[in-house]
Parts: structure tokens; C-alpha cells; sequence
């Protein structure tokens, strides 16, 4: 049986990101997690390591980038989204959390992909690199939806290890992504948020093993906010991987993420792109 608070805890970060315009006040999470407000305050501080309104604004400021970066959707409308309709505001903790407005964010050309009917740059923007490597053995939980979207699966995670003393025996974090999002619908999208683990690490539901093999990969080392990232594995498959002779494996791609929000500025963040290669 798992532990109550890892209960709670999972319960209160799937109700934030189900709910990001709606009412996320301490009160209101304490009233999810069905504890009093002083004491879930200081469970969920002890288990996560943020404050609520900190993990709040994260996830927020997260889902908004995203808007702002693949979609056309308004800027007052973003904010909306995400419960912020005074827009002063939006913009100053946007600024605050990526150190730009929402509108120079959206204007940083080089977190669009590009589009697939378009020239294609021919500038290839991020380093790449073949490497041979061992296999990884992930504790791991599963998401299906927008890949944007596989936080809260890390959330969920990062809760489950932190209650069960794991991450003295975790060691990278890693995203493991199965479909194409260009031809699969959004809501359809499989991957699973992981960690590195030993291999006597425990794990159990609701973790799940997930073992990626051996091989040559080609690593594209990607610098800055999550939202460009999808640029980035249009540069990676669209300009390196044509140029290079080399074909995928059939093996799913993933990233391993070397910092992390929690304590690193956004354009400061380095995810690596690992494409596994026959």
C-alpha cells in the first residue's frame, strides 16, 4: 500500500495541472489533499522541496511558454489560461520566471519548429555528437497526451521517489518519447518520465521499469526554456540526420535533462536529445 501523503501529494499535483485557471489557493490544494492547511503546507515543502504557490507558478509559467511558443493564441488569452487575467501580472511573473516578456518569448524565433511545407533552415543551431553507450534502467511513470504535458507525470514521480527514499539510488532524470507528434494526435502521444536507477532499486506501481538498450546514439545538446525544444528535434531530424549518412534504430528517442527548473534559470536549462542509431 502506498503511503498516505504520497497519495495526497499525487492527488494535489494531477489537480494543478487539471486545473491551472481555477482556484489553486493554499486553502483550496489543502482541501484536495485533505489536510489542514498548516501541516499539507509543510508535507508538501518536505516531499518536493518548493513551496504550493511556487509549484504553482512553475506549472503555470510552463504551460503558458508552450502556449506562447506553438501556438497563436493571444497573450491576454495565455494568461487566462492559466489563471492570471490581471495581464500586469502575468507579465511580470512570466519576466520573472524566463526573464523576458511573454512577447519577446514569443518572438524568439528559434523555439518555433519550422514548418514542415517551409524551406528548411539549413543552419544547424545546436551541437551534435555520436556516442556509444550502456543501457539505462529507468523507474518510470507512464503519460499519455501533449509531450508538453509530461510534467505532471514528472511531478508525480519526483513525489513517489522523494516517499520512498529512492533518489539515493536515482541518478539522471530522462524522458522517453514513442510517437511522432507531427503525425500523431496530441492526446494520443505516449512517453514515460524517468529516472536512472540501480539496478536493485526497487520499483512498483505506481512506477514502472522501463529498460532502453545499448548502442550508438546521436546527442544533440539543446540550451535554454523547455518550449524550444520541439525546434530543436526539427533541427535534429530534419537537418542533421539527412546530412549524416546515419539511420535510426528502432528505438524510441529520449531526453536526458542535465539541470533542472526547480533550481536553474530557464535559458540556463541543457537537455540532451538522445537518437538511438542503427
Amino acid at each position: 500500500m502506498t503511503d498516505p501523503n504520497e497519495r495526497r501529494l499525487i492527488r494535489v499535483l494531477d489537480y494543478i495541472h487539471d486545473n491551472p485557471a481555477g482556484d489553486l489557493s493554499l486553502d483550496a490544494l489543502s482541501d484536495v489533499a485533505a489536510m489542514s492547511r498548516f501541516h499539507w503546507h509543510r508535507v508538501f515543502r518536505a516531499l518536493t522541496g518548493e513551496t504550493l504557490a511556487q509549484a504553482v507558478r512553475r506549472i503555470r509559467m510552463h504551460r503558458a511558454s508552450y502556449l506562447l511558443a506553438m501556438t497563436a493564441t493571444p497573450v491576454p488569452d495565455v494568461a487566462a489560461s492559466v489563471g492570471m487575467a490581471n495581464l500586469t501580472s502575468f507579465r511580470r511573473v512570466f519576466a520573472e520566471h524566463f526573464g523576458m516578456t511573454p512577447a519577446a518569448f514569443r518572438k524568439r524565433g528559434e523555439l518555433r519548429p519550422f514548418v514542415r511545407n517551409e524551406r528548411p533552415r539549413i543552419t544547424l543551431m545546436y551541437p551534435v555528437a555520436i556516442r556509444t553507450a550502456g543501457p539505462l534502467r529507468l523507474a518510470a511513470v507512464p503519460h499519455k497526451g501533449p509531450y508538453f504535458e509530461i510534467s505532471r507525470a514528472f511531478a508525480t514521480l519526483s513525489a513517489v521517489m522523494a516517499s520512498r527514499d529512492l533518489f539515493a539510488k536515482a541518478g539522471r532524470m530522462v524522458g522517453v518519447f514513442y510517437d511522432d507528434p507531427q503525425t500523431i494526435p496530441w492526446p494520443e502521444l505516449r512517453s514515460h518520465a524517468g529516472f536512472e536507477v540501480t539496478a536493485d532499486a526497487p520499483i512498483a506501481a505506481p512506477l514502472e521499469e522501463v529498460l532502453l538498450p545499448a548502442g550508438k546514439r546521436a546527442v544533440l545538446t539543446f540550451r535554454g526554456p523547455y518550449a524550444g525544444l520541439p525546434a530543436a528535434y526539427d533541427q535534429l531530424f530534419g537537418i542533421w540526420l539527412p546530412a549524416s549518412g546515419e539511420e535510426p534504430a528502432d528505438s524510441p528517442s529520449f531526453e536526458v535533462y542535465l539541470n533542472s527548473p526547480m533550481d536553474t534559470a530557464a535559458d540556463d536549462l541543457v537537455t540532451e536529445l538522445h537518437l538511438p542509431l542503427k
